[in-house]
């Protein structure tokens, strides 16, 4: 086992022992070049010191060359950033149950280092979030990530675009280039064995990797999810007691595999040693099943329903209609969506509410917190502010690929507005539907045109091209003024033909492979893989129900693939039955 990657004090005893080991390690061939170790967690088997990462930044380098005595940081900067006693006492204070003594795990933390604590404490909530999760990831059978992404020299979004998805504030520095440990798959030996990768390309979550030795030779790389549970940061093996096994195909490129380790790794990143706990921790989502929450009707969009918490996988929420005996109608989100809200919102607002037939809560059923709902942001009606009857454009939540010329019919409080498409609302207006103030899907006039953006005009507008002044006067109405529109462009990171995984909004259960087609300002045109660009979707940037490449994997969310050549031939003759299909999820009544 090679265990030079990170530092610590040197009075430090080796972490492992039989009844702490997660597997039994049958006994390995003493012909292959097996890098061992002496009993010492951080020293190589001559007693002299070898590797060590910066528990700081995660660079690797020679140990002598680090800072202090203890070789913990690569500089004088990292170590003051680091606050050393604070971590020791957070990790061993999540390993203890208030009131009881400390577990066995802890007292053996007690007496490892620091990076042996991180390392380990890691490992443990690893094994804590795969025993909880209640759905293993869904292989979508025929398509894979990888080869989709090789086969057509694709980009992926990368992970920061999503910040609602996990680690997408805390991805850091994960790069090409970036060090791993990983299971070595080119090896004949009986147990499971590990050995260094680095990363060649990065699509979302996903990582093209390629064992350390094969230089050029890409013919063993392979692709996985940099926040799976077999990738770990260097180091991790000595503070696990893992094998590391040079690949069989290089095993004969070299004698001394711990000094080619020694310069390969010297001034390489890592992953943090706390990276399996920050994927934890990114995925541990504050609503829970039989929360009571208010969300629109799908059945009519002008009001809200209250619906039940049914299921809950990677922050999207399944939510069934508290009338729904058979559990059936139901309607899918994240939790993040602007559909959802508190039990009482729409009576603080004045939002049309559909009042439940049942009289009483069902046991088990409690109202959402409302500070787990997203916040919207302040504002200011008292001036100048949106009037009943102005115009504006607005993307058509039953159209996702239109936006449409559009009238405010009413204004509601806290900067809330009902909105109707002009020429196909309701006479009793149960099609309007309530967007925000600030919300990034309504538009001053001429903004499409500005943009050279395809306006919907009204169903049954006869004067075209259609023109916002003469409409205007024959409307005998005003255009909402420009200043009262949200102009905030956040630097997203998006760029054309980026792929990623998109929830199709007109069927929101199902998530797919998407492309981002255009982008104008903060919206993009989200185009779904092997579909007509009548099914595009109009979306912001900063939507929940945009994920990363790999996101369905990491959840276990089951991901639609693009549409197969013999769908594609069919579309032209089906598309009228399939767009009458989607329209279920929400009706125009």
């Amino acid at each position: 086992m090679f265990d030079g990657y990170d530092s610590c004090s040197e009075d430090t005893s080796s972490s492992s022992s039989s009844d702490e080991s997660e597997e039994e390690v049958a006994p390995l061939p003493s012909s292959l070049p097996i890098i061992k170790n002496n009993g010492q967690v951080y020293t190589y088997p001559d007693g002299k010191s070898g590797m060590a990462t910066c528990e700081m930044c995660g660079m690797v380098g020679v140990r002598d060359a680090f800072y202090s005595k203890t070789k913990r940081f690569c500089s004088v900067s990292c170590s003051r950033s680091y606050s050393s006693n604070s971590k020791k006492a957070s990790i061993l204070a999540r390993l203890q149950v208030a009131g009881k003594p400390p577990t066995k795990k802890a007292k053996v933390l007690q007496k490892q280092p620091l990076v042996a604590k991180l390392a380990a404490y890691a490992q443990y909530q690893a094994t804590l979030q795969n025993q909880a999760k209640t759905k293993a990831a869904v292989p979508v059978e025929g398509f894979s990530w990888g080869n989709y992404i090789n086969s057509n020299s694709f980009t992926a979004a990368p992970v920061t675009c999503f910040k609602h998805a996990p680690m997408g504030t805390c991805w850091g520095d994960i790069a090409e280039g970036v060090r791993v440990e990983v299971p070595n798959t080119d090896c004949s030996l009986p147990t499971k064995v590990f050995w260094i990768a680095g990363i060649v390309k990065l699509a979302g979550y996903n990582a093209l990797l390629r064992y350390e030795g094969f230089e050029n030779d890409s013919s063993l790389d392979f692709w996985c999810n940099v926040c799976g549970s077999d990738i770990h940061p260097v180091g991790w093996c000595a503070t696990s007691g893992k094998p590391l096994v040079p690949p069989r195909t290089i095993q004969h490129k070299y004698t001394n595999w711990k000094a080619f380790l020694v310069k390969r790794l010297t001034g390489a990143k890592t992953l943090p040693p706390d990276f399996s706990q920050k994927v934890s921790e990114s995925m541990q989502y504050p609503f829970k099943t039989s929360m009571r929450v208010e969300v629109v009707d799908k059945t009519h969009l002008c009001r809200t329903r209250v619906a039940v918490v049914e299921s809950v996988i990677g922050g999207r929420l399944r939510l069934v209609y508290e009338e729904s005996e058979d559990k059936t109608d139901d309607f899918w989100c994240h939790m993040y969506s602007p559909l959802i809200h508190h039990i009482g919102w729409s009576r603080s607002i004045g939002h049309r509410f559909k009042r439940s037939d049942i009289t009483k809560k069902q046991d088990g059923h409690f109202d959402a917190p409302p500070h787990l709902f997203m916040k919207v942001k302040e504002v200011d009606a008292a001036g100048e502010w949106f009037k009943e009857g102005m115009k504006l454009e607005a993307i058509d939540p039953l159209n996702l690929s239109a936006i449409c010329v559009a009238t405010i019919r009413k204004v509601l409080a806290d900067g809330y507005l009902m909105i109707g498409i002009d020429g196909s609302e309701a006479a009793d207006g149960s099609d309007w539907f309530c967007y925000h103030a600030t919300s990034p899907s309504i538009f001053p006039v001429g903004f499409c045109e500005i943009n050279m953006i395809e306006l919907t005009p009204p169903r049954g507008y006869a004067k075209l091209p259609f023109k916002w002044f003469d409409y205007l006067r024959e409307t005998d109405s005003i255009a909402a003024p420009v200043k009262l529109f949200n102009k905030e462009v956040p630097n997203h990171g998006f760029h054309v033909g980026m792929k990623l995984e998109a929830v199709d909004l007109m069927e929101p259960r199902l998530v797919c492979v998407a492309t981002v087609t255009r982008i104008i300002h903060r919206l993009l045109r989200i185009h779904f893989d092997g579909w007509e660009d009548e099914y595009d979707q109009w979306v912001d940037c900063e939507s929940p129900d945009l994920y990363p490449v790999g996101w369905c994997q990491l959840t276990g969310y089951q991901l639609q693939p693009p549409a197969p050549q013999s769908s594609r031939d069919s579309q032209s003759s089906s598309s009228k039955q399939k767009k009458k299909a989607k329209s279920q999820q929400y009706k125009r009544t």
